[in-house]
């Protein structure tokens, strides 16, 4: 999610697990009287130092559907590991939020569960309204605006951006550079989402770029909806969850993604596809992807560690380097910490983008949950 460099952070309020009800036993580490599970900031394990002894005692951390390729998280788990020297667990890296918190219900008492989660808004407040969150607050809490994060620190926004267009240069001689285009007959079988919206956090913001796009509003996704069934009719859309390996095959040639995606894609892809990256002129839709820590995590200490990491300049730069836009960028920017190559790197973007309110997040995805199957298959 992309913004307008410093007008982002600062305004800015993104296949179903295989599980099993047997394998992995109960995590001590997790249990009930464990004082990192009950910890809402460093100072109450006695500072930072105390917090990683704990988390090296642990000795891991479980994370869960986070892609290399995604906003960078393969150097950040790199870099993690390389610091702190735990073991990480990642599965299924290509799942979505509605994954997450699937296998945090599932899983819960299991050493192989999730210690932390990283979920669209509209994703995060359901599992903390669920409460499956447990709170925490991270040293540089106060660098968080107060609109992005949960007064008693469950969630809390992290990296954003913008949904774009993006396209294979070759396969599309004519790009679209609008939501309107997309509609055009020359796209027929090529326009794809990033998943299915009722689970992707990705895809539900494609959905809500497009409602902008077609008179819709923060209060009314479905001329969203209903373009997409329009597409659907017309050929143009196709029901395959947009990744790099799909756009590098050649069976997604236009994809509604974060606009960090997909300059990622054209990195990776770079020599193989002529990928290129457009936010589209009528329908201007931003937002933040969330950390949270599992309440049931069984590695409490670990789990609040990989927060604390995430949020500190160096967790920030990366993903910033990433192309995605840093919840601490305005604070960075302040310090003196922000790496400004980075930040010079980002896609640009023109005019100012607005936010839904939790509320609105809450009820549009209500909306996508009824209507979507019947609208579009």
């Amino acid at each position: 999610m992309n913004r307008s460099r410093t007008a982002l952070a600062a305004g800015l309020l993104a296949a179903v697990l295989g599980l099993t009800a047997c394998g992995g036993s109960a995590s001590s580490s997790g249990s009930s009287d464990s004082k990192a599970a009950t910890a809402k900031s460093a100072a109450d394990l006695g500072g930072m130092d105390a917090l990683v002894a704990a988390a090296k005692a642990e000795g891991a951390l479980n994370v869960i559907t986070l892609p290399h390729t995604w906003a960078n998280y393969g150097a950040i788990l790199d870099g993690f590991k390389a610091k702190y020297g735990l073991k990480i667990n990642e599965s299924n890296p290509d799942g979505t939020s509605q994954d997450e918190i699937n296998a945090v219900k599932q899983l819960k008492g299991q050493d192989r569960a999730p210690d932390v989660l990283d979920l669209g808004s509209s994703f995060a407040l359901s599992a903390a309204a669920g409460g499956l969150l447990a709170p925490y607050k991270v040293a540089t809490w106060k660098d968080i605006p107060d609109a992005q994060k949960d007064a008693d620190g469950r969630w809390y926004n992290d990296y954003g951006g913008y949904i774009s267009i993006g396209y294979d240069a070759a396969k599309v001689p004519n790009p679209p550079t609008s939501f309107a285009d997309l509609a055009k007959p020359e796209y027929k079988g090529k326009v794809a989402l990033n998943g299915d919206p009722t689970k992707a956090g990705a895809a539900f913001a494609g959905v809500y770029a497009a409602a902008l796009a077609k008179g819709g509003s923060f209060d009314n996704i479905q001329p969203g909806i209903d373009f997409f069934g329009e597409l659907h009719r017309n050929g143009n859309f196709i029901p395959v969850g947009a990744t790099q390996a799909t756009i590098q095959s050649g069976q997604t040639p236009i994809t509604i993604d974060w606009d960090y995606l997909q300059v990622s894609a054209s990195k990776t892809l770079a020599g193989k596809v002529d990928w290129k990256v457009a936010v589209p002129t009528d329908g201007h839709y931003a937002n933040y992807y969330n950390q949270a820590i599992s309440a049931s995590a069984p590695h409490p200490a670990a789990a609040r560690l990989w927060q604390e990491y995430l949020y500190s300049a160096e967790g920030q730069n990366l993903y910033l380097k990433g192309s995605a836009r840093p919840v601490t960028l305005a604070a960075m920017q302040a310090a003196g910490t922000v790496d400004k190559t980075a930040l010079e790197a980002l896609p640009k973007v023109t005019g100012e983008a607005s936010f839904p309110s939790e509320k609105q997040l809450d009820a549009a995805k209500k909306v996508i949950a009824d209507s979507w199957a019947k609208t579009v298959g």
